[in-house]
């Protein structure tokens, strides 16, 4: 995906908007920040936050406030729902199409404007599960 003009293209920024690029596991600002250091050790994490920040607004990224977790980012791609451990907090990515028709159903019942929903399935991921019955 290419950065938006309008914005100053970095190395910083190129870089993490690489290291999302590159992972399907959802990682939290410090989680990129400790990546970016092995590219950038000079990097600071107010650099990360800053950048984030623009990626999102560029409408590159998306930012994701699971259950008042710790945010984590992704790559913007089709709008999907996630699945969080609860053991391990990793978050996973489910491929069932996000229902649109849950926003007109609200939007019916209660007479608000519905923009968009979010979904979390919540319980323990496969990974975890084995952990447990090995224990």
């Amino acid at each position: 995906m290419s950065i938006n003009k309008a914005f100053r293209e970095t190395r910083q920024k190129q870089l993490i908007l690489h290291i999302l690029e590159g992972t399907r596991s959802h990682p939290t600002a410090d989680d990129i920040y400790q990546q970016a250091r092995k590219h950038l050790p000079h990097i600071s994490k107010g650099t990360v936050y800053r950048n984030l920040g623009i990626l999102q607004e560029e409408g590159i990224l998306s930012e994701l406030n699971l259950n008042g977790t710790v945010s984590r980012y992704e790559v913007k791609n089709e709008r999907h729902y996630h699945f969080r451990c609860e053991q391990c907090g990793r978050v996973t990515d489910l491929k069932h199409p996000v229902d649109t028709g849950l926003n007109n159903i609200v939007e019916k019942e209660t007479g608000f404007q519905v923009f968009s929903h979010q979904v979390e399935f919540l319980g323990i991921c496969l990974e975890c599960q084995s952990k447990t019955d090995n224990v």
